[in-house]
């Protein structure tokens, strides 16, 4: 997942910075730590954030909600599923599905 996610970044850097219009952020990092790109991964970390949050929002609430409690909240289905009120089975086809339609969302936006 940890690669998946770096490519996507990476891919979404590339992007901004090809576009005319961009604007190039304020550089905040110290010489330093732009010396030993730890400045670029935390780029990378934010643009991955940020365009996994706008494809989350683009998929159906009850998708985003489930892949919200597993990854965020850091739960088990089962727990989803009691914290839902919702069956197993319920909460497995919606993380199945939730991640089948984020990842076509991803692939939409050329982040794969």
């Amino acid at each position: 997942m940890r690669t998946f996610l770096f490519t996507i970044a990476r891919r979404a850097a590339v992007d901004l910075m090809r576009r005319s219009a961009s604007r190039p952020l304020p550089v905040t990092a110290s010489e330093e730590t732009l010396q030993t790109g730890v400045a670029d991964d935390e780029y990378d970390a934010l643009l991955v954030a940020l365009e996994t949050r706008d494809a989350l929002g683009a998929i159906s609430p009850k998708h985003r909600e489930v892949l919200e409690l597993s990854f965020h909240s850091d739960l088990t289905q089962s727990e989803i599923a009691r914290r839902l009120g919702l069956p197993l089975g319920t909460v497995k086809t919606r993380v199945f599905h939730g991640l089948k339609a984020l990842k076509a969302e991803l692939q939409r936006r050329d982040m794969t």
